[in-house]
């Protein structure tokens, strides 16, 4: 079982698939210093067609004229942004793809926005709540859970993990004796 990082606002179904942020122009002729949220490369190669889009306004479809690695980001090229003032227009940015053109995960993967709106069950515990946010620490991905106990932190790992139901948004779960109790937050 793995999961993916292309990540979605909302439940994957209808919204658009975030695949980076913009995060700042870089030098005097337009070229853009992209945080990426995905592991597919392809969705920087030159020709990529993506869409930029600010909180609370409409998408605009951006064309990738070139990428590469640039520390721990990449550094793209948007065509037809010539210049820095071009590309500080774009600052702040979220890219992204149609929730159509991500082909689906491989057996027993999962993207990450697949995971986010999921309902999750304990075999014992019953229903804990839903799946908020997904974060990664050195020893693997972690679910962030909200539900009437308060906010509870569930490693995504194959041990307890039952069965992941993409159709009902539904992780079932067997956790081990007291993990529930211990690890629940009320905030």
């Amino acid at each position: 079982m793995t999961s993916t990082s292309e990540t979605t606002e909302g439940d994957g179904k209808e919204e658009p698939v975030l695949v980076g942020r913009i995060l700042r122009p870089h030098g005097v002729r337009g070229a853009l210093i992209v945080e990426s949220l995905t592991d597919n490369p392809e969705r920087f190669a030159p020709g990529a067609r993506l869409f930029a889009r600010r909180e609370g306004e409409s998408p605009r479809a951006v064309v990738v004229a070139a990428a590469h690695p640039h520390a721990r980001a990449l550094l793209v090229e948007i065509e037809g942004v010539g210049d820095r003032d071009e590309a500080e227009r774009l600052r702040g940015c979220w890219l992204e793809i149609p929730a159509g053109e991500v082909p689906p995960a491989p057996a027993g993967s999962f993207y990450h926005y697949e995971l986010i709106g999921c309902r999750c069950h304990d075999r014992d515990a019953g229903d804990l709540g839903e799946v908020v946010e997904l974060l990664e620490d050195g020893g693997g991905l972690l679910l962030l859970v909200a539900g009437a106990g308060g906010r509870l932190l569930i490693p995504f790992v194959e041990r307890f993990l039952v069965r992941v139901d993409r159709e009902r948004r539904r992780i079932d779960l067997e956790l081990p004796a007291g993990l529930v109790e211990t690890c629940t937050s009320p905030f």
